[in-house]
C-alpha cells in the first residue's frame, strides 16, 4: 500500500505572524517536513527563536518584518520571500489580532484594527502569493480561521466577523484558483493557550467552564496544529480545497 506523501522537501513556504504560538508551531512543522520557510512578524527581532528552531531541523529560513495591515507591504514582503527562497509554493496566513470587548464598547478604531489584520491582510497576502504560484504552476494556501468562523462568541464580534469573512475568502479563492492548480484551505483552532489568549487562562473558573464543553477535556497544544498544516500543504491533500478543518478536541461536533 502506498503511503500518503507528506514530504515537503524542496517546497518554499511563507508563514505570517510566526514569532510565537500557533504561527511558530506551524513554521517549525513545515520545516521538519522538509520545507524552507520564510517567516514574518511586525518586529523581525521577535523571529530569532523561530528561525533558530527551523534551522535546527535542517531547513533554510529567512526573516522579514511585515505589518499585514499594509496592503503594499503584503505584496512586497511576499515577493521578497519568494526571491530569497527561489520561489513560493506555500503560504500560511497566520498573522492575527484580537481584543475582547463588549459589543456596545467596540469603536471604529478597534473594528478597523481587527478586520485589517485578520481579513484584509490575509486576503492581500493570498493575492500576492497566488500571483506567484499561478505563474509557477500551482501551490497551497492555508488560512487560520477560528471557532468564531462557525459560532458566535460573546465579546468577540469584530474577531468573529473577520474570521467568518476569512472562511468565505477561503472558499471563494479555492473555487477561483483551482484553475491555476492553487489549493486554498483553512484551519480553525479551538481553545489553544497562546500569548494572545493568556488572559482567559488565568481565570480558573473560565478554564473549568471551557473544558466542560470540549469532549477531549483538554485545551489544544501547539503540537496539535502542525500536522494538520503539513497535511494541507502536502501532496497528501492534493484533492482537498475549499475546506476548513477544526482542530478543537471535538468542540464543534458536540454543540
Amino acid at each position: 500500500m502506498t503511503q500518503p506523501n507528506f514530504d515537503l522537501t524542496g517546497r518554499r513556504a511563507l508563514v505570517t505572524g510566526a514569532s510565537r504560538g500557533i504561527g511558530q508551531a506551524i513554521a517549525i512543522a513545515l520545516a521538519k517536513a522538509g520545507a524552507d520557510v520564510a517567516i514574518t512578524a511586525r518586529a523581525v527581532e521577535g523571529l530569532a527563536e523561530t528561525r533558530e528552531l527551523i534551522e535546527k531541523s535542517g531547513s533554510r529560513s529567512v526573516t522579514l518584518a511585515q505589518d499585514v495591515r499594509d496592503v503594499e507591504a503584503c505584496g512586497g514582503v511576499t515577493r521578497a520571500a519568494a526571491e530569497m527562497l527561489g520561489g513560493l509554493d506555500i503560504l500560511v496566513n497566520n498573522a492575527g489580532f484580537e481584543n475582547v470587548r463588549p459589543s456596545f464598547d467596540v469603536d471604529e478604531a478597534l473594528w478597523e484594527s481587527i478586520l485589517s489584520t485578520n481579513l484584509k491582510g490575509a486576503f492581500f497576502c493570498a493575492q500576492a502569493a497566488g500571483r506567484i504560484m499561478a505563474e509557477a504552476g500551482g501551490g497551497a494556501i492555508v488560512n487560520l480561521c477560528s471557532l468564531t468562523s462557525y459560532v458566535g462568541i460573546p465579546t468577540a464580534a469584530p474577531y468573529g466577523a473577520s474570521k467568518s469573512g476569512l472562511l468565505g475568502v477561503t472558499r471563494a479563492l479555492a473555487s477561483e484558483w483551482a484553475a491555476h492548480n492553487i489549493r486554498v484551505n483553512a484551519i480553525a483552532p479551538g481553545y489553544f493557550r497562546t500569548a494572545m489568549t493568556e488572559g482567559f487562562y488565568e481565570n480558573e473558573d473560565w478554564q473549568s467552564r471551557m473544558l466542560a464543553k470540549i469532549p477531549q477535556r483538554r485545551f489544544g497544544k501547539e503540537s496539535d496544529i502542525g500536522g494538520v498544516a503539513v497535511f494541507l500543504c502536502s501532496d497528501a491533500a492534493a484533492y482537498v480545497t475549499g475546506h476548513c478543518i477544526p482542530v478543537d478536541g471535538g468542540y464543534l461536533a458536540s454543540i
